[in-house]
């Protein structure tokens, strides 16, 4: 059995079943001796389910996880990925951490390795469990390793579930690191004797770092007597050490369990050498006099504080800069600092606001279950005595701890009554300019200490720049669509005797925007009845405003020589020769259909696009394999061969581009035959209802990364 330290006691209320036993600490311990992993942590599913608290840790001191004590659960850590996925999360060592968890690495670039799986039932998800090992662990997890810890998941689910059905909550419990130890507790007898005549200092540390031991060599060697060192954090004991390059020293043995070591200047001139060897119950400490000077700068006079608050600053600036730097529009901002900065600094409600004409207007809130509340921020003048408009005005932050402090400052009806208790309001500043306020409600009175309001106030700095990004983002993107909806067709022609549907869906990445396009052209138009109607659809290279202006004016001239009733050849002959003509370095593909409704055919012509799918009035579907020519802009004197094909009543034509069936990695043929076979079992759907079902069969399949134009013909 392993010798973990477990709890003797456990204080009232802090475990669950009736408080009979300590449910979590007693699973999570047997779990980390079962695969002699040296560290891990519980955590609890909140009653809102968007967020994971932190219910019990073990192994190592909780200052180490304290940075991800809640978690949202779309965050990008092991833990909420494999409760919302519900699987098992591996992470063998520091490099894939570092290239899965960029996040984590950062703030604990150790080597170690971890596990993290989800609590849960086949109904409920409960929570998460995370375990690591030392930088010596294989990097594959074993077949027994993974098997121990996914039944030891599954019983403490089930557990979980017992306790919730008899109506005994489960709460935080004691963390198992062991009672601290009182000097001369780590050796006495022959051994004290043995340690006190090394001439090199010696001293022992629990895992939250307190000295339980120190020698008389070591005490004279850090100048302070042995009862003024017991039971204290060797950085607290001693100022000349409160350093974070240090204390990072003491978090890479633990974690590692690898031998750390480093070199400090004892004021004002005499250098020692501390060499940690870790085990899992703590650290032992060898102090001697280092030979020569270190290269390194000096660190000299007292350091800022550590501990604990300076690892949760670390995180979440770097967690949150991490995750601006991804956030798109405005929506994606608001939604990162809902599913990451609200759980890691308590709040429950949010609104962001931002100036616009003078007055204060709404981006988006959370939190707030009645909308009329928000509300009453939008449209606010700047010149209000109100917190949200004096925040961006003046740039200064406000925090409020209680309604009390509030009202002492802006007068009841100038503040807004939105049921919290204690609000931060924000400035967002970016470029030396007010971008807009972000206001944090919190549901109960809550205290601001300087660190904690020098935080939100970094915090802010951040949100603001990436909210600056964001709102030209959504201004670009607004304008790119409003160019291409005026550029595509807003509705097709009613044809007598065609049944006909159509359906344009962005690419999933980029500004949403490109060059896919479809229509379909009266038959009646130019010519009389000489010339039948024509659909076509195409695609132009890019996913900018650039593609989409060519776009228009493919479409433009394919209308325009369909018009004056050029055949299909002729009319794909003539674009072309206009975009080589316009120079645009953009190539188009395209094909063309033009319908013959009398004698039941389709005459097509294809310039380097995807072959149309032709499903039978039987139900059977084929690809219409058609000679092409190149793509248009490419080759002034290329030739398109026309085809005819039949078109019975109750078939169905099927013109698409690429997007709808192109997968990098996957085979274009494989993805095609089954995009027919969804077509030959949903094809008797009237046309509007199959355009959306092959759209969502698409969907369900593969990510789309490509636009998609989709135009559907059935004569009847």
């Amino acid at each position: 059995m392993s010798d973990r330290p477990v709890p003797t006691s456990v204080p009232p209320g802090l475990s669950a079943e009736g408080n009979r036993h300590p449910l979590l600490s007693l699973a999570l311990a047997a779990m980390l001796d079962e695969v002699h992993a040296h560290s891990g942590a519980v955590y609890l599913m909140a009653p809102d389910g968007k967020v994971l608290e932190m219910a019990v840790t073990a192994g190592l001191p909780r200052a180490f996880a304290a940075p991800w004590e809640r978690v949202g659960m779309s965050a990008p850590i092991p833990v909420a990925d494999a409760a919302r996925e519900r699987r098992l999360v591996w992470v063998g060592n520091d490099e894939e951490m570092a290239a899965n968890y960029p996040r984590i690495a950062v703030v604990l670039p150790y080597p170690f390795a971890l596990a993290a799986l989800p609590v849960a039932t086949r109904d409920t998800v409960y929570g998460a469990v995370y375990v690591t090992w030392p930088g010596s662990h294989p990097p594959t997890l074993s077949d027994w390793e993974r098997d121990h810890l996914t039944d030891a998941c599954k019983r403490l689910a089930l557990r979980l579930e017992r306790a919730a059905e008899m109506g005994h909550p489960v709460r935080v419990e004691a963390d198992l690191l062991g009672d601290i130890a009182t000097v001369g507790e780590p050796v006495s007898g022959e051994a004290a004797q043995m340690v006190s005549r090394i001439p090199e200092g010696m001293v022992n540390l629990d895992l939250n770092g307190r000295i339980t031991f120190v020698n008389d060599a070591a005490a004279v060697l850090v100048g302070l007597a042995r009862n003024r060192l017991a039971g204290r954090q060797l950085w607290s004991a001693l100022p000349w050490l409160n350093d974070p390059v240090y204390e990072d020293r003491y978090r890479a043995a633990l974690i590692s369990q690898q031998p750390t070591s480093f070199v400090a200047l004892r004021p004002p001139r005499d250098w020692l050498s501390f060499r940690l060897h870790p085990s899992t119950s703590g650290l032992t400490v060898r102090i001697k006099p280092a030979r020569t000077e270190p290269r390194s700068e000096l660190h000299t006079g007292e350091a800022p504080e550590a501990g604990p608050a300076r690892l949760i600053v670390i995180s979440h600036v770097l967690s949150l800069a991490g995750g601006l730097t991804e956030a798109v529009g405005v929506d994606d901002v608001i939604e990162l600092v809902e599913d990451e900065f609200m759980p890691a600094v308590g709040c429950q409600a949010l609104v962001m606001l931002a100036a616009e004409a003078g007055r204060l207007h709404v981006l988006g809130h959370r939190g707030y279950d009645d909308p009329h509340i928000v509300e009453r921020f939008h449209g606010m003048p700047l010149t209000a005595q109100t917190p949200g408009a004096q925040a961006l005005v003046t740039g200064v932050p406000s925090f409020f701890e209680s309604l009390r402090e509030l009202e002492q400052v802006y007068p009841t009806r100038q503040t807004t009554r939105d049921g919290m208790a204690a609000w931060a309001y924000l400035p967002l500043i970016s470029s030396g300019r007010p971008v807009g306020t972000c206001v944090l409600g919190y549901a109960e009175p809550h205290h601001f200490p300087p660190d904690e309001r020098a935080v939100l106030t970094s915090l802010g700095g951040l949100i603001a720049q990436a909210l600056e990004r964001a709102r030209l983002y959504d201004t670009k993107h607004r304008l790119a669509h409003g160019l291409q909806a005026a550029l595509m067709p807003h509705s097709l022609p009613e044809l007598t005797g065609l049944e006909r549907a159509a359906r344009y869906l962005p690419a999933n990445r980029g500004m949403d925007i490109g060059g896919d396009f479809y229509d379909l052209v009266r038959g009646d138009v130019g010519r009389g009845d000489e010339v039948g109607p024509a659909a076509f659809v195409g695609d132009v290279q890019g996913h900018n405003v650039t593609a989409a202006g060519l776009m228009g004016q493919v479409r433009t001239a394919v209308r325009a020589f369909t018009a004056v009733g050029q055949p299909p050849g002729e009319v794909m002959a003539r674009t072309n020769r206009l975009l080589i003509d316009l120079d645009t370095e953009l190539f188009v593909s395209c094909v063309y259909a033009q319908l013959d409704l009398v004698r039941q055919r389709a005459r097509l012509a294809r310039a380097g696009h995807p072959h149309p799918l032709l499903r039978e009035p039987d139900g059977s579907v084929h690809v219409v394999d058609i000679p092409g020519g190149a793509l248009l802009g490419i080759e002034e004197t290329s030739r398109y061969p026309v085809t005819d094909v039949p078109l019975p009543p109750g078939s169905v034509l099927v013109l698409y581009t690429d997007g709808l069936v192109e997968v990098p990695g996957v085979d274009f043929d494989e993805r095609l035959a089954d995009l027919g076979a969804h077509l030959a079992d949903a094809g008797d759907l009237p046309l509007e209802e199959l355009a959306d079902s092959l759209l969502r069969h698409t969907e369900r399949t593969h990510e789309r990364g490509d636009d998609v134009a989709l135009l559907l013909l059935r004569p009847h």
